[in-house]
């Protein structure tokens, strides 16, 4: 029996450049980025800058290199990001936050990983030398670990106002920004205007091989290259991605919507399995689905593996698929023609 053709689901970070995107990469225009001579990471800097209406950007090989060095530049040693629980630069990032830079963190529990305003308040530190000073706020749009929830930019605007009053910075960790705002309509603009930094992912939805970039004022982004060469970060002839990047701005944003369209329709296909639980709301690209509390995800996604579906394991009784770019109409009937069977 020949071998099932493996349908991808287990991130949006699998996708492959489109033949139209290779071109613009193997055409681009490059040179030394630490030199800051690289014209195409240059024009990828300005034209995301433009976009969300920020002075300036900073291209990274990942969003965890730009969430890093976002917070890096806000906090000194021994302050204090207020984060929820959920948030990737938490979870995700190695400990970054204080392996970095010597910060604490202040959890908090909100819905789907989205916290509010006055959830924020009610934890600030007091001016008290027993406690750390509250610097940063991050908020990450849309959540991974809460099924690609987003945000309401009016709960945003609330947030800025107390960050504002606090004397505290607000960062985006925008990973999957893209999909939120194809879903609210909003422009880029409208959530430049409310965060001091954003960090925005190239390499996910958008479909580029490596990259994300950080915005700021030029002071700030100034003050990121910095640490982003005391990092080992600085590269060479990136404008072979940076191309990419660019190549992405323009094509693959308006298409995010039929990723979405297909992450609900999994939804919908595992909400009748028997031994599924429950799904999280499918809000963009993500599909979380809990397992009858007998079912270990890891064995489960096995089974899937057995029927040629990637999936990741998302706690003891969770897993996780991703839509995106390489994930098709004809990979979606396949798909539902695999997952109608029995697994178990």
């Amino acid at each position: 029996m020949s071998e099932l053709r493996p349908l991808e689901l287990r991130s949006d970070t699998f996708t492959k450049p489109t033949p139209a995107m290779l071109e613009a990469m193997f055409s681009a225009e490059v040179g030394d980025d630490v030199f800051e001579e690289d014209t195409t990471v240059k024009k990828l800097e300005a034209k995301a800058a433009e976009m969300f209406g920020y002075e300036a950007g900073l291209f990274c090989t990942s969003g965890t290199m730009t969430n890093q060095i976002a917070i890096n530049v806000h906090v000194n040693q021994g302050d204090e990001v207020i984060c929820d629980a959920l948030s990737h630069v938490y979870l995700y990032e190695g400990g970054g936050i204080a392996s970095n830079s010597s910060a604490s963190v202040n959890l908090l529990h909100g819905n789907r990983g989205r916290i509010t305003a006055e959830q924020i308040i009610d934890v600030i530190q007091p001016d008290n030398l027993h406690h750390p000073i509250s610097r940063l706020v991050s908020l990450e749009n849309t959540v991974n670990k809460g099924g690609g929830a987003y945000y309401d930019i009016q709960e945003i605007a609330k947030i800025k106002e107390v960050c504002t009053a606090h004397n505290m910075a607000l960062h985006l960790d925008g990973a999957r920004i893209f999909n939120a705002l194809v879903e609210t309509k909003e422009s880029p603009k409208q959530y430049g205007e409310l965060f001091d930094s954003m960090s925005i992912c190239l390499s996910k939805g958008l479909g580029i091989p490596v990259g994300s970039v950080l915005l700021g004022t030029k002071d700030f982004i100034k003050k990121a290259r910095r640490v982003r060469k005391r990092w080992g970060g600085g590269w060479r002839q990136a404008g072979y991605l940076a191309a990419a990047g660019i190549y992405a701005l323009d094509n693959h944003i308006d298409r995010l919507t039929e990723d979405h369209q297909r992450a609900r329709a999994i939804g919908e296909l595992m909400s009748q399995k028997a031994e599924v639980l429950e799904v999280l709301p499918v809000d963009t690209n993500i599909v979380i689905f809990t397992l009858d509390n007998g079912i270990l995800s890891s064995d489960y996604v096995k089974k899937l593996a057995e029927v040629g579906i990637k999936a990741a394991t998302f706690g003891k009784h969770q897993v996780r698929f991703v839509t995106h770019l390489d994930f098709t109409d004809q990979d979606l009937e396949e798909f539902s023609a695999r997952i109608k069977k029995d697994i178990l």
